[in-house]
């Protein structure tokens, strides 16, 4: 198991953190981790799409046998 640290942070956030995080079924601790990450592979690559990183990150954490291969849009032409 990760070890964790307790951090205060704003309630207005927590709460947008807290409904996001039952939209897309992560824990409250989940959700602002998923945001920490999102925003630190934002500042480490300027030149991408924050949504591309933020769906990037996501299907990475998806279990390898629920991948969906890669079909270029020409291949289906």
């Amino acid at each position: 198991m990760a070890a964790s640290t307790s951090i205060r942070i704003d309630q207005k956030l927590y709460e947008q953190a807290r409904q996001d995080a039952i939209a897309e079924h992560r824990t409250i601790a989940g959700q602002v981790e998923f945001w920490a990450r999102v925003g630190r592979a934002a500042l480490d690559n300027p030149d991408l799409p924050v949504s591309f990183i933020a769906e990037s990150l996501v299907s990475m954490a998806e279990p390898r046998e629920q991948a969906m291969p890669f079909v270029p849009r020409s291949a289906g032409q």
